[in-house]
């Protein structure tokens, strides 16, 4: 008994530094979202009121709409794409490395990065991607209109981060056995049928769990909205993070951001646990 203990005591570290910066925070989190607090001395309880105020905020919810807006596109073109390319990848030899290496270029770039650069590229005035388009007779307002700032978010975020699903998808595929697909092969199965019958449901449960990292990781976007919009024109770009960032360090009002970020912490662990449950039953 002693012997299986051990490996608990190298645990331990791991347990308090997680404790400090992720247990305390979200729990002093929620106990300040009972508070009225400005950043001063002062903290008034005032209850449940800071989450009634916001669930009948309109702001809040054309927020929450958003966030699952760009969340819901931007992983549904990201997994697609990622898919795609890397069914095709895995079936070329020549080249592949090249392609490999120039596909996992932005993953290299931070995000602010990412913001600053497509917000140049992007500008109307002098960004590089209008004057071409203008060449050939179209344009578009990019970030500077309501209608076409948040789809070219998603565009950026999709360039960003398509190749974090490609290269965890790719390995998947390269890691099935030959033996099926050689056995289809012989059976005169197609390419297309072999990758929809025998490739994809082999690699289900890592295209879902890409599917499920990709979909927090767009809830939580925060970066390439603050560095490409600030959350506007308006509140057409304006997402849960961003949200909560301006009404504590904008407005000064502390409580209420920490209610922003506990409502939304409630729905993004019911979506994971949907997620869950989904997952189970397609097993």
């Amino acid at each position: 008994m002693a012997k299986n203990s051990t490996g608990y005591y190298f645990l331990l570290p791991s347990i308090i530094v997680l404790g400090f910066t992720s247990v305390y925070p979200a729990v002093y989190s929620f106990i300040l979202s009972f508070y009225n607090w400005n950043w001063g001395a002062q903290q008034d309880f005032v209850g449940l009121s800071n989450y009634l105020f916001l669930l009948g905020d309109r702001e809040f919810w054309i927020v929450i709409k958003n966030t699952f807006l760009f969340a819901f596109f931007a992983c549904s073109i990201e997994v697609t794409l990622g898919i795609l390319l890397a069914i095709y990848i895995d079936r070329i030899s020549f080249g592949a490395g090249i392609i490999r290496s120039i596909l996992l270029i932005p993953l290299m770039i931070s995000g602010i990065v990412v913001s600053l650069m497509s917000k140049m590229m992007l500008n109307k005035l002098f960004g590089v991607i209008p004057y071409l388009m203008k060449q050939i007779g179209f344009s578009s307002g990019f970030y500077g209109t309501k209608d076409s700032a948040m789809w070219t978010l998603i565009g950026v975020d999709a360039w960003w981060q398509t190749a974090f699903v490609f290269i965890i998808i790719l390995a998947g595929l390269q890691s099935i056995p030959k033996e099926p697909i050689e056995a289809a092969r012989i059976d005169g199965v197609s390419e297309w049928g072999i990758t929809r019958y025998i490739r994809l449901p082999m690699i289900r449960s890592l295209i879902f769990l890409v599917i499920l990292f990709r979909s927090i990781d767009t809830l939580k976007i925060f970066d390439l909205v603050w560095g490409a919009t600030g959350g506007g024109p308006g509140l057409s770009t304006e997402v849960v993070q961003t949200y909560a960032y301006r009404t504590a360090y904008g407005f000064l009002q502390m409580s209420k951001a920490m209610t922003i970020i506990v409502i939304f912490s409630i729905i993004v662990a019911l979506l994971t646990i949907f997620y869950h449950r989904v997952d189970r039953k397609m097993r």
